[in-house]
C-alpha cells in the first residue's frame, strides 16, 4: 500500500506554482487514492524588500471553499484531506492558536519552523555570523521553544529542515552534537499527543535522505513514539508521492509497524505493509 500523501503545497502557496489538479493527478498516476493538500501559512513572516511576492500568507476562506467544493467533487473515488502547514514563529504562536481553534473543519496542521530569530535560514545571511553548527543548534533550540510553549498542530514538519539550508548541509552532522535537544524536543512532542512527519523532500533536495535524519527517528522511537505520517513536501506536481517506497522499508526497517491519517484533526493509524 501506498501512503498518502500528507505534505503538499499548491499554487495558494507563495512559493509555489502547482496546479491542484495536477497534483491529483499525478497523485492518481502513482497510486494514491488519498492526499492532504497542506498550503504555506507563515503569520507575520519577515518579507524581504526583493521579494514581496514571498509573504507566506494564506487567503483561507478561497482556500478552504476552493479545497471543500473539490474534496466533495472526487469523492467517494478519491479522498481529498485539507490541511495547513502553519510557519510557527514565538512571535507569532498565539495567532496560530487562534488560527487552528477557529478552523476546526481543517483536517491536518502542520508546524514547521522556517523562520529563526526573524531570519530565515534559506537565506546564506542566516549563517553570516555563526558557524554551521551554531546555526544549526540555534534552529533546534528554537524548535524546542517553540514546542514547549504551543501544541496547536498534530505532527510537526521537517525537524531538520536547516540541513537543506547550511553551508555544507548535511556533510558534518552529527547527532552527538545535538542529542539533548532532540530528546527534549521529541519528548516534549510525544508527552503532549503529537507527532511527527516522515518528509521525502531530503531526497530530492541535495540531501539524499528522509527528514528527519535517521538517527533523529531513532530517538523517536526509542522513546516510544508511535505517530508518523509521510509527505513529499512537493511544491511542483512532479513530486507527488517521491520516494514513498524508501520511507516504507525504512519505517519497517526500524520497527514501526504503523502511519497516521487525519480527519478532523483526529488521528487513525494504519498498518504499514
Amino acid at each position: 500500500m501506498i501512503f498518502p500523501d500528507y505534505h503538499l503545497h499548491s499554487s495558494f502557496s507563495s512559493d509555489s506554482s502547482a496546479d491542484m489538479m495536477d497534483n491529483i493527478k499525478n497523485a492518481k498516476e502513482n497510486g494514491l487514492s488519498s492526499i492532504c493538500i497542506t498550503d504555506h501559512y507563515d503569520i507575520d513572516f519577515p518579507v524581504r524588500e526583493d521579494e514581496p511576492e514571498m509573504d507566506f500568507q494564506l487567503d483561507h476562506e478561497a482556500y478552504y471553499k476552493y479545497m471543500s467544493e473539490l474534496r466533495d467533487k472526487l469523492a467517494p473515488d478519491f479522498d481529498l484531506r485539507i490541511g495547513v502547514e502553519l510557519g510557527l514563529m514565538h512571535e507569532s504562536k498565539d495567532k496560530c492558536q487562534s488560527f487552528v481553534d477557529e478552523h476546526p473543519d481543517y483536517d491536518f496542521f502542520i508546524s514547521s519552523i522556517h523562520v529563526v530569530d526573524m531570519l530565515d535560514p534559506y537565506y546564506p545571511e542566516y549563517f553570516s555570523d555563526k558557524t554551521e553548527k551554531e546555526g544549526y543548534l540555534r534552529y533546534f533550540e528554537t524548535i524546542l521553544e517553540n514546542v514547549k510553549e504551543y501544541d496547536g498542530y498534530n505532527v510537526y514538519g521537517h525537524l531538520d529542515y536547516i540541513l537543506r539550508c547550511g553551508p555544507n548541509k548535511a556533510k558534518y552532522f552529527d547527532i552527538r552534537d545535538y542529542y539533548d535537544v532532540f530528546y527534549e524536543i521529541l519528548k516534549t512532542i510525544i508527552e503532549r499527543g503529537k507527532g511527527i512527519e516522515l518528509n521525502t523532500a531530503g531526497l530530492y533536495k541535495g540531501l539524499g535522505f528522509i527528514h528527519p535524519h535517521k538517527d533523529i527517528l531513532k530517538i523517536y522511537k526509542e522513546l516510544g513514539g508511535e505517530i508518523i505520517t509521510v509527505g513529499s513536501d512537493s511544491h511542483d506536481a512532479k513530486h507527488v508521492g517521491y520516494g514513498f517506497d524508501i520511507a516504507r522499508d525504512m519505517l519497517l526497517d526500524m520497527g514501526f509497524k504503523y502511519y497516521c491519517t487525519f480527519k478532523r484533526q483526529e488521528a487513525t493509524f494504519n498498518k504499514i505493509i
